[in-house]
């Protein structure tokens, strides 16, 4: 089976970080965002794997190529040059290599947890023309509804489709399972999007797109496209709340040492003396120096430093990063280049 990863968007609500970095390639305990999304989809069994770019195109391709690399997956990069096509014309744009089998596509910017393995089992076994997964709508957010009637079946999405009787709302994921019969309902060019334009040709013409709903308490899901909403994750990876053996391989804290209970360290890491209260993760070849105080959620990333009597809470100091001497910092993403940015 193969898959595509969604990697095109502007990142505009994740600036000034998306400065930086498109969003699959954030930093997320020292690992870019897309491998999370590559090891879930490799241990669904997916042999091969494309993606799409067109914000800071050079620096996505050479992230999905390095870790592409990494686990021995082949990478297909079409890149959007001049106009953004949407979720459904970047789908599009990889028919040819998605070919004409049931395949896999992923929203690039969010961390989740979830056996990917069971939701393709499902998806075959139903013959629907596409699956979505979907959540229940997280509390105090404002994401567009899946509507889905009591068989499973999504009968509107975002008010669009032709609805029906006893429909309760849910949170798309940004994981489908497709079958090839989606590309019959693409415009032949042009933008257009997967769930506002081409689900609802489907269903009006009686096709059967499933919601595979989750409510397993462990099936960890989470945005990363605001600097809140990136804090938040990092929060939920810290204090356990995420079932990172799913990752296998890519589990940021395997292989790191823990130096003192809830602190984990790779072992390269230069810890001099200094308090840390924890949850804490440092990266290969970080530095903390004497008498810098880290407390709750905070991670310092491969090769960052950060300096003498600083004082963090709540604070990812992403890879390469610098926390200069004595700064005191609270709820913040710092990034190289001496950028600070604030996450409540």
């Amino acid at each position: 089976m193969k898959a595509m990863v969604l990697c095109a968007g502007l990142g505009t609500r994740l600036a000034p970080l998306s400065t930086q970095w498109p969003k699959p390639a954030l930093p997320l305990l020292g690992a870019p965002l897309f491998r999370y999304a590559l090891a879930t989809l490799r241990r669904a069994g997916v042999t091969a794997v494309g993606i799409n770019t067109h914000h800071l195109p050079e620096r996505m391709a050479a992230t999905a190529t390095a870790e592409c690399a990494r686990v021995g997956l082949p990478l297909e990069v079409v890149h959007e040059a001049k106009t953004l096509q949407g979720t459904g014309g970047g789908i599009r744009g990889l028919r040819q290599f998605l070919g004409s089998e049931d395949f896999v596509v992923l929203n690039g910017d969010v961390l989740f947890s979830v056996d990917l393995g069971a939701v393709i089992e499902a998806h075959r076994r139903s013959g629907a023309a596409a699956t979505m997964v979907l959540l229940p709508m997280p509390e105090g957010e404002t994401y567009n509804a899946v509507e889905v009637d009591e068989v499973g079946c999504v009968r509107r999405i975002a008010g669009l489709g032709p609805g029906g009787r006893g429909l309760t709302p849910w949170h798309f994921s940004g994981v489908h399972v497709m079958s090839p019969a989606v590309f019959d309902f693409m415009a032949p060019s042009g933008p257009e999007d997967i769930n506002r334009d081409v689900y609802p040709r489907l269903m009006a013409k009686g096709l059967v797109i499933r919601g595979h709903r989750l409510e397993e308490r462990d099936a960890f899901w989470s945005d990363l496209g605001t600097p809140r909403r990136y804090a938040a994750a990092h929060q939920a990876l810290l204090f356990g709340q995420v079932r990172t053996d799913r990752f296998g391989a890519a589990d940021p804290f395997l292989g790191l040492v823990a130096r003192a209970p809830r602190v984990w360290a790779h072992p390269t890491a230069g810890l001099e003396r200094g308090q840390i209260t924890g949850p804490a993760w440092l990266g290969a070849g970080c530095s903390v120096a004497e008498g810098a105080q880290l407390g709750a959620a905070v991670s310092v990333g491969p090769t960052a430093r950060v300096g003498a009597r600083a004082r963090l809470n709540r604070v990812a100091v992403l890879d390469g990063a610098e926390v200069p001497e004595g700064q005191h910092l609270e709820d913040a993403i710092v990034a190289p280049g001496g950028l600070v940015v604030p996450t409540i």
